[in-house]
């Protein structure tokens, strides 16, 4: 990094994107997880347990997920920069003749936190092996064991998650990247050409097909392939699709596909490809059908001006949408924080959605008429109520929450002045750190600012007093070689924020019941 700063081998920014968030995982074992194991071991003879160290960390061990993510385009930027620049090649040769690297290779040392997971689930399981029954340690130790199971597949499902939305953007690309085709939320079931049967002069002409969760793409291959390979003609949805297979004297394996937008008679290269094809419609078709089962029964509803509409409703229960199938929300597509924002199930149409989609409840028929969550859009269906936009905060990106807003319900909050890399002067502000999202400081010009001006996320910061000098209060957040210093108006106000910022970055979340908090309005 240093290096980089100096602009002699590699810009700055090329080596936050290899390294991710390595520094943040290394500050969360060197002050955390590795001095809590340390403990125990020391005092092992009259305290014989770790699980229920491992199940107090495991969730910050999802960290892992994003390093693990970005693990292949670091290791491509390692490749290309070595072949760009010679500085940068002669840099990475010196470092990996260091002793401490045991002449391997830089990638092979990137590889270790990618494989750190899976070995603390290997050795876990050996670990309870190995325990006798009795021991005091073997339920806590399962337990541990099933937390980092989950955290495991955290990162298994961040991989397939990155492969998927690569495949995706790729196959948009050949597409053309048309607006109303690209959406990250959908899913491509298969692809394939196929022979396009004319009703006209009953001929046939190659055209190919893109079978998505929600919609069929017919395409033509385009004659001069410049950026893009085929041209979308038309787009069907999946909502009231039908496909059979057809009985056609002149044209063998043919099949016909009908939508709302047009039907479309196919023929495939073989009788196992035919077959292939319609059950890959009929699988999408029943998908979207369940999905959308539950308001069709309110649409029909509306439609007949059914009076009972508010009381009866919901007369089966939905089917869930798994969470590990969902990156986001399923109706404001804000991503969901592996630590902090809770993913919720509609009683209602079953979408997996946030808890600020899901903060309204109706009475639903198949659980005996009591009150269950539902998301917004159940919600309006079912009540007819209309959610009034400004109370639609929950659509808003992650620094367009009020400041007014979140101050009303913080951990504490006042105005700090940010000092410049010189110590001189910098940006005087509304700070924040919400009760719902502890983990995070917002920064705002002004204290009715309606949008953040930047955010700094706490977790593995090391808070630091600074000496007091004419008359100034100052303290500093640092992690690595990133350092925040900022100025309090009073000795007290900057003791508040170094404690709560003190627990924060330690991922203590919540105050437990009977310790003292710094509330927003002592510190106003």
């Amino acid at each position: 990094m240093k290096e980089a700063k100096n602009g002699k081998t590699v810009p700055e920014e090329v080596v936050k994107m290899i390294f991710s968030n390595i520094s943040s995982i290394y500050q969360f074992h060197a002050k955390f997880f590795l001095p809590e194991l340390q403990k125990r071991m020391e005092n092992w003879s009259s305290h014989p347990r770790i699980g229920d160290v491992i199940q107090k960390l495991a969730s910050f061990l999802k960290m892992y997920g994003e390093y693990v993510k970005n693990f292949n385009k670091a290791v491509e930027l390692i490749t290309v920069w070595t072949e760009k620049s010679l500085p940068f090649q002669e840099l990475i040769a010196d470092i990996q003749k260091r002793k401490v690297c045991a002449n391997l290779t830089l990638q092979h040392h990137m590889l270790e936190p990618v494989q750190r997971i899976p070995h603390y689930e290997l050795l876990l399981k050996d670990y309870i092996q190995k325990l006798p029954p009795e021991s005091p340690d073997w339920n806590d130790a399962e337990k541990a064991l099933e937390m980092i199971f989950m955290v495991a597949k955290h990162s298994n499902t961040a991989i397939a998650e990155m492969e998927r939305l690569q495949n995706l953007w790729e196959v948009y690309q050949r597409l053309g990247l048309e607006d109303d085709i690209v959406d990250p939320s959908n899913e491509l079931i298969k692809e394939v050409p196929v022979q396009k049967i004319s009703t006209c002069n009953n001929s046939t002409s190659e055209k190919y097909l893109f079978l998505f969760n929600n919609m069929l793409l017919y395409c033509v291959p385009k004659v001069i392939q410049v950026g893009t390979e085929f041209q979308v003609r038309l787009r069907i949805d999946m909502d009231g699709m039908k496909v059979q297979e057809l009985n056609h004297m002149q044209f063998p394996h043919t099949f016909l596909v009908s939508g709302k937008q047009r039907t479309l008679e196919l023929q495939a290269r073989s009788g196992e490809e035919m077959n292939a094809w319609i059950k890959a419609f009929q699988d999408a078709i029943d998908r979207k059908e369940k999905r959308s089962e539950s308001f069709k029964m309110v649409v029909r509803g509306l439609e007949t001006g059914n009076p009972t509409l508010k009381t009866k409703n919901w007369a089966g229960a939905p089917q869930w949408v798994r969470d590990n199938l969902v990156t986001m929300c399923m109706r404001c597509k804000e991503p969901f924080n592996a630590i902090m924002r809770w993913r919720h199930h509609c009683r209602a149409c079953g979408y997996v959605v946030c808890a600020c989609c899901s903060e309204h409840k109706v009475k639903l028929q198949y659980d005996g008429n009591r009150l269950n969550r539902v998301c917004q859009e159940c919600y309006v269906f079912l009540t007819g109520h209309v959610v009034l936009e400004d109370q639609e905060w929950k659509h808003k990106g992650i620094l367009e929450k009020g400041a007014a807003e979140i101050s009303g319900r913080s951990l504490l909050c006042s105005s700090l002045q940010l000092l410049d890399k010189n110590g001189k002067g910098g940006m005087r502000g509304w700070f924040v750190i919400p009760w719902d999202d502890p983990l995070v400081l917002y920064i705002y010009a002004a204290p009715q600012d309606v949008r953040a001006h930047t955010s700094i996320p706490l977790l593995g910061y090391q808070v630091r007093d600074l000496p007091q000098g004419k008359a100034q209060h100052l303290f500093q957040l640092a992690q690595s070689q990133q350092v925040y210093t900022f100025l309090a108006d009073t000795e007290e106000l900057k003791q508040r924020w170094m404690r709560t910022m003190a627990r924060c970055a330690a991922g203590i979340i919540h105050p437990e019941e009977g310790e003292d908090v710094d509330s927003c309005s002592e510190a106003e």
